[in-house]
Parts: structure tokens; C-alpha cells; sequence
């Protein structure tokens, strides 16, 4: 393992793996393959940008012919794929791109480090994988997959494409389902930057339904170095799960997110919840414990590095939620009935 290509490296848990591997491999060349979505962001990479072990490649992983291009023109042995489009919110509004990037560029993917017979393709996937989790289990990588939303099923589609490769071909795979990750360059979208960045607007926290899902927030940090782990020990044709192994309500999660920052809970909106949210998220992380991970960050720990981070960090989201995403806010929640108002 020498070089490898980080497709959607300019997101949020890919940059930071990107950060990670630089960092701590002095020899490797990192390749960042990325589409550029709305999600993406250069200035996700910026303090790597001048890196000599490092490369950006502008391309779409559905686009077969650049993906073999890039292999090719930067001697690529593994393949380590962030490349997705994630938003659970939008893919209810629209399933079509999920579909394409999460299954078929999966499938392309795949496709070439079979053709170009590379040393390791591994897939980054996600808990939602398993669906809504009663209480009393906590999800184990053998349970069987119960995708309740397009996304979760984009991705529980590409796992299983990803498992057929190596029974079918032999191909060195392995995949890794991560519970909530947060941090730094995370797109707003999601629930812990939408909040802090709109409690530090002072504008209203929209938490779906009754705020009593369950969660596992783990610090991405944490996460790159399971993912680095089960790179370089991890068995092959085996899923990790990826987590801190502790769950909170989200309403607690925004209670310690407005102690951190000092805010009024009157800024608490309970709005109609979103059509299919899965109550509770749990995962089991022993198997990747055995590796010899353990995570560094409770989530309470990494809710409130998170927020500093945010806090400390302006320049970086303040462009975005002056863009795009203003018309994708008022989509999501201009007209979301309000339920109450504060705790």
C-alpha cells in the first residue's frame, strides 16, 4: 500500500482521513478523486494542498473511463471510497442522484481495481445500514441489513456489491459502517453544524419530532484511525463496525451543544418529523476493538470539540450557508410544521 485514491476526499470524513494518512504516513502518495458536489470543498484541503505526496483529480466515480485514467496516471494500489451522496433529508426530495453515485459508482469502482488488480478496495458505509434498532441489541455486522430511507438503501446496496466482488472474484475487500461522525469541514447540513452555525446566528434549532432518537456521535478523527486500522489488519471480505459503542438522545446532544456555547434552549423548534426516521441507531463495536481501536472521544467529548471547532472557524462555513444552501434550508424546513417551542 503506497498510493492510494480517496474518492470524495473533499468531503467531510474523507478530507479528514486525508489529514490522517499525510500525517502519519510519510511515505504514502494520497490521490483525492472528488465530483465536487455541493457537499465538497476545496477548502477542506487546503493545508494539504501544497504536499508534494499529495494530488486532487477532479472527476465523477460513475465516469468509468477517468477513473481507469487515474488509476493508471498515478500507479494507484488501493482504493479507499468516501465518494457519496449522504443527506438522508435529501434523498426523500431525490433518490435519482443517490442511486446513480452510492450503487453504480460504487460498481465502477469496483470494476476497475478488479481490472487493474489493486491491492485493497475498501468501502466506507454507514449504521443506517441496519435500519431503526429496537432496544436491548446493539447491531453486530452479521445482522442483516433493514435500509429504511434511499440512502440507507444506496448504501446497503453498495455493501452487498462490494461483498459479491470478493466472493465472486476474489477481490481484497473490506468495508467499514461508521455511526454519527462529527467534526471539522462537516457540510451544515447536518444536524450538529446546522445547530451550532444557527445558534450562533441566533436562529431557531429545528429538531424533528420529539428529539428522542438515538444516536452514537463518535469524533471523525476517531473514525480515519478505525479506517486506517482495518487498512493494514483488517481480514479481508470482512465489515467493521465503527463507533464509540455509547448512544444519546439527539435532545440531549443539542442540550450539551447549547451548554458548550452558552445559548438560550428557547432556541429549540420541535418541527414535524422527516417521513421514515429511524428511532435508534446502536452498534456493537467490539470486532474492531479486537484490532486493538479504541475511540479517544466520548460523545459528549466530541459534541463540544465540535462546536468549538465552528466556533473557531467562520471563514470556513459563514460562504456556505450564503449559498446553495439558503434554498435547500428553506425546502427543508420553510414550511415544517412547528410542534413547540423551548424545552
Amino acid at each position: 500500500m503506497k498510493n492510494i485514491l480517496v474518492t470524495g476526499g473533499a468531503g467531510f470524513i474523507g478530507s479528514n482521513f486525508v489529514h490522517h494518512m499525510l500525517a502519519k504516513y510519510p511515505d504514502y502518495h494520497i490521490v483525492v478523486y472528488d465530483k465536487l458536489t455541493y457537499a465538497a470543498n476545496l477548502n477542506n484541503l487546503r493545508d494539504v494542498s501544497q504536499d508534494p505526496r499529495f494530488a486532487f483529480v477532479q472527476g465523477d466515480i460513475c465516469d468509468k473511463e477517468k477513473v481507469a485514467e487515474t488509476i493508471r496516471g498515478y500507479d494507484i494500489d488501493t482504493i479507499v471510497n468516501f465518494a457519496a451522496e449522504s443527506h438522508v433529508d435529501r434523498s426523500i426530495m431525490n433518490p435519482d442522484a443517490f442511486i446513480q453515485t452510492d450503487v453504480y459508482g460504487t460498481y465502477v469502482l469496483l470494476e476497475a481495481a478488479r481490472q487493474f488488480g489493486l491491492e485493497r478496495y475498501h468501502q466506507i458505509s454507514t449504521d443506517e445500514v441496519y435500519g431503526h434498532i429496537p432496544h436491548g441489541h446493539a447491531s453486530v455486522e452479521t445482522d442483516p441489513v433493514r435500509p429504511r430511507s434511499p440512502y440507507a438503501a444506496s448504501k446497503a446496496s453498495a455493501d452487498l456489491m462490494v461483498h459479491a466482488y470478493f466472493i465472486t472474484y476474489g477481490l481484497p475487500v473490506t468495508i467499514t459502517r461508521g455511526g454519527n461522525n462529527i467534526g471539522p469541514y462537516q457540510y451544515p447540513e447536518k444536524v450538529v453544524p446546522l445547530f451550532v452555525t444557527n445558534a450562533l446566528e441566533g436562529k431557531p434549532l429545528p429538531v424533528y419530532g420529539d428529539g428522542r432518537q438515538m444516536r452514537d456521535y463518535q469524533w471523525v478523527g476517531d473514525h480515519c484511525e478505525a479506517i486506517d486500522l482495518v487498512l493494514h489488519r483488517g481480514e479481508l471480505g470482512e465489515i467493521y463496525n465503527v463507533g464509540t459503542g455509547e448512544e444519546m438522545e439527539n435532545l440531549r446532544m443539542v442540550e450539551i451543544l447549547l451548554d458548550e456555547l452558552g445559548a438560550s434552549p428557547d432556541l429549540i423548534h420541535f418541527v414535524e418529523d422527516r417521513p421514515g426516521h429511524d428511532r435508534r441507531y446502536a452498534l456493537n463495536v467490539e470486532k474492531i476493538k479486537a484490532l486493538g481501536w479504541r475511540p479517544k472521544h466520548t460523545p459528549e467529548q466530541a459534541i463540544r470539540r465540535t462546536v468549538r471547532w465552528y466556533v473557531e472557524n467562520e471563514w470556513w462555513w459563514r460562504p456556505i450557508k450564503e449559498g446553495e444552501f439558503r434554498e435547500y434550508y428553506q425546502k427543508q424546513y420553510g414550511q415544517r410544521k412547528v410542534l413547540k417551542v423551548g424545552l
